[in-house]
């Protein structure tokens, strides 16, 4: 595929680029500047790329010349270095390819995951606690942090719902293919006979909003204190700290009531609402821009089945890549870094499938 003049459209682009940035009224409008400075960035990186794949290509092109010289000692250097330059322009060919997906504009937001135990009663509850955990060790190792927003605990130590917020380096990229159904095989602590239950949560993982990306209008806000609920004997239940928003036009509505602080409350449930709402708009904007598109990895539903734990075979399989990982306790602990290389792998392919195909 013949790209030269596509790089010379992307060496036009990039001035254009420079010299809006050189312009001081660019950053009176911070999502502007924003969207400028993130343009700039991936041209010069794919630039950088197309310079370093036509070093690698003329390399090659001597390397051949060479080893069809008469000097017969040349020509056994040159062709000895001929697979390795071959390697390397064939990964600087798909590294470039890459380089030129449309970028995903949320890849490098925090993200609002969500866990809800579904069925399964107590069991439910008790998995949605332990997926709760695997993310937040996942987190730690990752050099992620964590911020609880909003939980609803349950009997024996389960959780019939948690929000928290993940911040750090691409988040959303790394965590948005956890959004979907994760059923769970095992014998619960309860089950008297040893009998094998099937539980399920759900995990959402959503994007955060910035307040530029969606403007929430005092109008279109019902705002409401109400007294806190929790187990009994703890001061939560004295203060009238839990704060519900309803954002009328959608009828949506988050409470948050885990903090001591009523303004505290309001800012978590701002964001979790935030969160929810740009998800809905972007998934509407991509339903009717591709209606008809599903790629491998699946939609990111919350009703889709994604991944199945089989605690008697120590088994993790994730079903919209048939990968099955034998280490079962080790996920649970947060060693989840293969499997969402693959995922994310496996996604990579699709797109590049599709650009070729387009």
């Amino acid at each position: 595929m013949d790209f030269n003049s596509l790089v010379e459209r992307k060496r036009e682009r990039f001035a254009e680029l420079e010299r809006e940035i050189a312009d001081p009224a660019l950053f009176e409008n911070r999502k502007r500047a924003s969207e400028i400075m993130r343009e700039h960035s991936s041209v010069k990186q794919l630039l950088a790329q197309w310079d370093a794949l036509e070093i690698a290509r003329e390399q090659l092109d001597q390397n051949r010349e060479l080893a069809a010289s008469n000097d017969v000692e040349i020509a056994a250097m040159a062709d000895d270095e001929i697979p390795d330059l071959q390697k390397r322009v064939a990964e600087l060919e798909r590294e470039f390819q890459i380089a030129l997906l449309p970028p995903d504009e949320n890849e490098n937001r925090d993200a609002i995951v969500e866990i809800r135990a579904g069925t399964g009663g107590s069991e439910a509850a008790i998995f949605a606690a332990d997926l709760y955990r695997m993310y937040n060790r996942y987190a730690e190792s990752a050099g992620l942090k964590v911020e609880d927003l909003e939980s609803s605990p349950s009997e024996l130590g389960g959780l019939k719902e948690s929000i928290f917020r993940v911040s750090g380096e691409s988040v959303f990229k790394t965590l948005r293919f956890e959004s979907g159904v994760h059923r769970v095989q095992r014998v619960p602590a309860t089950e008297a006979q040893g009998r094998i239950h099937t539980s399920t949560a759900t995990v959402a993982v959503l994007p955060e909003a910035e307040e530029v990306d969606l403007e929430l209008k005092p109008e279109d806000l019902r705002i409401e204190v109400c007294r806190s609920g929790g187990p009994g004997g703890q001061g939560v239940n004295t203060t009238d700290s839990a704060v519900q928003i309803m954002h009328i036009p959608t009828g949506r509505i988050v409470r948050c009531q885990d903090g001591r602080s009523q303004q505290k409350n309001k800012e978590k449930a701002l964001k979790i609402m935030r969160a929810r709402l740009l998800e809905e708009k972007q998934r509407e904007e991509e339903e009717k821009y591709s209606a008809h598109r599903r790629n491998q990895i699946g939609s990111g539903g919350r009703e889709e089945k994604i991944r199945t734990y089989n605690y008697a075979q120590n088994r993790v399989t994730d079903h919209r890549i048939g990968l099955t990982l034998y280490n079962l306790d080790r996920f649970m602990e947060g060693d989840l870094d293969e499997m969402i290389k693959s995922l994310q792998s496996a996604d990579l392919q699709e797109r590049l499938k599709e650009s070729s195909l387009a």
